[in-house]
C-alpha cells in the first residue's frame, strides 16, 4: 500500500471499550445534573455509569484503581454488614444497607472524570444548583414555603436534603470564586441565589456547615482574610431588620438552650451513649435506632421517637458499633489529609478546595444532622471529594483515543 492510500483510508470504527467510555462519561454527567432534580433519574443514570464502568473494565482488562480513602470506606461498609447480621431485625438492617452501593461512585468517578473533566462537572453542579436555588426562592416568595412546617425543598422530597445539597454546592461555588481561573464570574453570579435559598430553608445545621466551609476556604486563600469575618457578622446583624423574620428567629434559636429541638438533640446524644454501652461492637443495627428508641429514651427527651440521632458520629456508633465508627473516622482523616496535599501540591486546586469544603461542611453540619445517611447528600458528597483525585489521574492512551 502506498502512502496516499494509507492517508486516505477511513479511520477505524470506535471499539466497544471506547463506546462504553463515552456512555459512562455522559451518564455520570447526567447523574450529577439530575441529583438536584430527581433522585429516580439520578439513580438510573448512576446505574448506567456503573454498568459502563464494569463493562469497560471487563473489555479492556484494566485493573480497578481507587484513591486511598476508599479503603477505610470499604472497611466501614464491611462493618455495616457485620452489624446488620447481628441486628435485632437483620432483614430491615440489610435492606437499609443497600445504600452502601453508592460507595461505587468513588471508583466510577475516579475512572471517568480525569483531567479537566472534573472542572466541567463542577460547572454543571453549580449551574444546576443555581437553578434549584432560584426555584427554592420562588417557593418561599410565591408559594408560601415560609415556615418550619413548610420550607423550600426545590424539586426534592425533603427540605433537609435540599438544604444539604445547597450547602455542598455553595461550598463548591465559593471554592471556584476564590481559586478558579475560569468560570469564576459565573460561580460568583450563582453565589447570591445559593446563599439566599440556603438561608430560606431555615436549616440551621446546613447554615453551620456552609459557614464552616466558607471560613476554611477563606483561610486557605489568605489566613489574614479571617479578620473580615467579624465585619461580615456585624453587617448581617445591621441588616437583620430587613431579613425575613423566620430566618432571624431560626438563627437566634441556635443559641437558645431552652429551644425544644436543642434540648432534644442533647437528649439524643445521651440515648446514643446508652445504645453504644449496650452494644459497643456491632451497635443496635442499621435502621434500628427508631425501632428501639423507646427502649433507650431518656426522661428529658422532647420527642417520643426520632428516626435518627441527629449526629453522624453518634449515629454510626449507636447503629453500627465502635469499630465502624473508627473506620469512618479513618476514612474522613485520610480523605482530608489527601485533599490537603492535592490542594497544596497539585495543579487542580479548585476541585481540591471544593472537596475540602464538602468535607468540612459535612462534618460541621453532621454534628446536628445525620447527613451522611441521606442518599442524595451522600451521592453529591462522594462525587465532589472524588474529583481532585480523578483530575490528577493520567489518561490512558487507549481511553483518550
Amino acid at each position: 500500500m502506498d502512502a496516499r492510500a494509507a492517508v486516505s483510508s477511513p479511520p477505524s470504527a470506535p471499539s466497544l471499550g471506547d463506546r462504553l467510555e463515552v456512555v459512562g462519561l455522559l451518564s455520570l454527567f447526567g447523574f450529577a445534573a439530575a441529583l438536584q432534580i430527581s433522585i429516580a433519574v439520578a439513580q438510573s443514570l448512576l446505574a448506567i455509569a456503573v454498568l459502563s464502568f464494569v463493562g469497560t473494565m471487563a473489555v479492556r482488562g484494566w485493573r480497578i484503581e481507587v484513591p486511598r480513602f476508599f479503603w477505610p470506606l470499604a472497611g466501614y461498609a464491611a462493618a455495616t454488614l457485620v452489624s446488620s447480621a447481628f441486628s435485632a431485625d437483620p432483614r430491615a438492617s440489610f435492606a437499609d444497607s443497600k445504600q452502601l452501593v453508592l460507595f461505587l461512585i468513588v471508583p466510577v468517578a475516579f475512572h471517568f472524570l480525569t483531567g479537566q473533566r472534573g472542572l466541567t462537572l463542577l460547572t454543571v453542579i453549580v449551574s444546576v444548583g443555581a437553578a434549584s436555588a432560584a426555584f427554592g426562592i420562588f417557593q418561599y416568595g410565591l408559594l408560601h414555603y415560609d415556615q418550619l412546617g413548610q420550607r423550600p425543598r426545590g424539586a426534592l422530597g425533603h427540605y433537609m436534603t435540599y438544604s444539604g445539597l445547597l450547602m455542598l454546592v455553595t461550598g463548591a461555588a465559593f471554592a471556584r470564586v476564590l481559586f478558579g481561573r475560569s468560570e469564576r464570574v459565573w460561580a460568583a453570579l450563582a453565589m447570591p441565589a445559593l446563599a439566599v435559598a440556603l438561608a430560606l430553608t431555615l436549616s440551621r445545621s446546613a447554615w453551620v456547615g456552609a459557614c464552616a466551609a466558607a471560613a476554611v476556604l477563606i483561610a486557605l486563600k489568605d489566613f489574614r482574610l479571617l479578620a473580615t469575618l467579624p465585619v461580615a457578622a456585624a453587617l448581617v446583624f445591621a441588616l437583620a431588620p430587613r431579613i425575613p423574620a423566620p430566618v432571624v428567629q431560626r438563627a437566634v434559636s441556635i443559641f437558645d438552650p431552652n429551644d425544644a429541638t436543642n434540648r432534644d438533640r442533647v437528649a439524643m446524644l445521651r440515648e446514643g451513649v446508652q445504645m453504644v454501652r449496650a452494644h459497643p461492637l456491632v451497635g443496635v443495627g442499621p435502621d434500628m435506632v427508631e425501632a428501639l428508641y423507646a427502649e433507650y429514651r431518656v426522661p428529658e427527651a422532647v420527642e417520643k421517637v426520632n428516626p435518627h440521632l441527629h449526629n453522624v458520629p453518634m449515629q454510626i456508633a449507636a447503629e453500627r458499633g465502635l469499630p465502624a465508627l473508627a473506620l469512618w473516622i479513618a476514612f474522613v482523616v485520610t480523605l482530608a489529609l489527601d485533599l490537603a496535599r492535592r490542594f497544596r501540591d497539585g495543579p487542580h486546586r479548585v476541585v481540591a478546595a471544593g472537596g475540602l469544603a464538602a468535607v468540612v461542611a459535612m462534618l460541621a453540619a453532621g454534628m446536628f444532622e445525620y447527613n451522611f445517611g441521606d442518599s442524595e447528600f451522600l451521592m453529591l458528597f462522594l462525587l465532589l471529594v472524588s474529583l481532585p483525585f480523578a483530575a490528577r489521574r493520567p489518561m490512558r492512551a487507549d481511553a483518550a483515543a
